[in-house]
């Protein structure tokens, strides 16, 4: 008997987060497109930033999930608090580290 996948944090929002990405992917479409039609650099880099900011949203998100299923309830998190507190850490850290 196959063991069942445990329920991940996002799987709710399952639908929205891939709607959102697959938004994120048509604005990184839209920089290619505008790298081939040579448009101003200004342009193109907010576009870029607008991009990133769509995915940290995203991550937000999911880390926000992650620590009120995962840790404070019933995911696979770490069995120790102090492990918990790297591993959360250790995701903020991979965040904000651009």
């Amino acid at each position: 008997m196959a063991s069942e996948q445990p329920a991940r944090c996002y799987t709710a929002t399952k639908d929205q987060l891939l709607k959102r990405l697959n938004r994120i992917e048509g604005q990184i479409r839209g920089v290619a497109r505008m790298i081939e039609d040579e448009r101003y650099c200004i342009d193109v880099m907010t576009q870029i930033s607008a991009a990133q900011a769509a995915l940290d949203k995203i991550a937000l998100g999911l880390l926000d999930g992650h620590v009120r299923h995962c840790l404070a309830g019933d995911g696979e998190a770490p069995p120790t608090p102090e492990a918990q507190t790297e591993e959360l850490m250790g995701a903020v850290g991979r965040m904000v580290s651009r």
